[in-house]
């Protein structure tokens, strides 16, 4: 069970705004990855904080409503499917993070000064520990992992309205009988993780060949230059989103919604 050791360890060390970070999501095929950042009250605890995925979803969202309620400070940040797909799915949770502190940080008037995450470090100017299976040692790691969870359980519900067959209600975008079967049947929506294998094995209209080196700006404006007539807006969005995609089938116009709800 977690405990608050780590954020009274931080405290001794002269810290004084401590955040836990966590993120929801990395596994699934669909959809963003989100984060959350929680700064814990020590004066107004919250029974029953544990690793998310230890709680039923009612208790989840019991939990979350108390953690928005008593907490110091609490935000929310995602990294969608296309930067998923262009980075990696690590280096997005990562973003997600610093995406989650960067709101923390516009909707507060302090800055934290030290952070407790779940096994990876945050590309943030901030003293921070990285602990392993922290949203079940850490009470601040364990809030951040059921905000987290909480806000990708929503926008998933939301999502499984504007793609009913997959069955994101029950599923989640995790890879679910379900949800593979559904792949099967429909192939995959331009919102699923296509650099994931089980995705890009069901593709029917293009090919994910790997994460793209990085080019510099002079390289893109050739690149762009010597397709000339047969560059396309469809094409440079396929590229941009899934890092390198076979051009012998045209790709057809996805069903897409451009904003997570």
């Amino acid at each position: 069970m977690p405990s608050s050791r780590y954020e009274r360890a931080a405290r001794k060390a002269g810290h004084r705004v401590i955040a836990g970070l966590d993120e929801a999501g990395r596994g699934a095929l669909f959809g963003p990855v989100f984060a959350a950042a929680a700064v814990l009250d020590p004066d107004r605890p919250i029974r029953g904080l544990d690793d998310s995925k230890q709680l039923e979803p009612e208790r989840r969202e019991v939990l979350a409503q108390r953690i928005r309620e008593r907490s110091v400070a609490w935000a929310v940040g995602a990294a969608d499917a296309f930067e998923i797909d262009r980075v990696n799915i690590l280096q997005a949770a990562r973003l997600a993070m610093q995406r989650a502190i960067q709101q923390l940080h516009e909707k507060y008037t302090y800055k934290c000064d030290y952070l407790l995450v779940d096994a990876v470090s945050v590309d943030v100017p901030i003293a921070q520990r990285a602990l392993i299976h922290g949203d079940a040692l850490c009470f601040s790691i364990a809030a951040a992992s059921i905000l987290a969870k909480v806000a990708r359980d929503a926008a998933l519900v939301e999502w499984d309205r504007v793609f009913p067959e997959y069955g994101f209600l029950h599923n989640k975008g995790y890879g679910t009988p379900e949800h593979l079967s559904a792949l099967e049947r429909l192939g995959p929506t331009a919102l699923h993780r296509f650099s994931f294998e089980p995705v890009r094995s069901v593709s029917r209209f293009t090919e994910w060949t790997g994460y793209p080196a990085r080019k510099s700006k002079e390289a893109r404006t050739t690149q762009s230059q010597a397709q000339g007539e047969h560059f396309s807006p469809l094409s440079a969005t396929a590229e941009g989103r899934s890092g390198s995609f076979s051009k012998t089938v045209k790709r057809p116009r996805p069903p897409v919604a451009l904003a997570c709800p």
